[in-house]
């Protein structure tokens, strides 16, 4: 038996530990979401649509829809992070959905109904960016143990 990290109880690997990290991220992004000030203006956060007028950070618009996906999204995560092949499909597959959000961002009108995320050109330019990088991180922490298994059945 190797001495990996996988195969020592109470030890995470690279890959749980960075799908813990972005899942744990989403979660602060979800509850800042609600947090009037750092979410401003407050009053105008919507339930969903793009008519929600609160912005993030003042930059990435929002809604009480858009917080609660963050929150789910944090969670989901989490709790997959607690196995290696659950945090491996946890960012790539949660890339690849950041990346099919991406595009459906740009195809929209911001200002129909089709927009009910809501989202704006700051979470399009982000989702691309999360998308990228979490199918990064999911095909390089776990490089070495494809590779690693394909050299032990040859």
């Amino acid at each position: 038996m190797t001495n990996t990290p996988a195969s020592r109880p109470g030890v995470k690997t690279n890959v749980q530990k960075a799908a813990m990290a972005v899942g744990a991220v989403f979660l602060l992004v979800g509850v800042l979401g609600f947090i009037p000030g750092i979410t401003a203006p407050y009053d105008e956060l919507g339930l969903a649509g793009h008519e929600s007028g609160a912005l993030l950070l003042g930059l990435f618009q929002v809604s009480i829809l858009h917080n609660l996906v963050h929150l789910l999204f944090g969670v989901a995560g989490i709790a997959l992070a607690r196995t290696n092949s659950g945090a491996r499909s946890y960012l790539l597959y949660g890339g690849i959905i950041y990346l099919v959000l991406w595009v459906y961002g740009l195809l929209i009108d911001m200002d129909s109904a089709a927009n009910f995320v809501p989202l704006n050109d700051a979470d399009n330019w982000l989702h691309l960016f999360l998308g990228i990088g979490m199918i990064a991180l999911a095909l390089l922490l776990t490089r070495n143990k494809d590779r690693n298994r394909s050299h032990t059945a040859h």
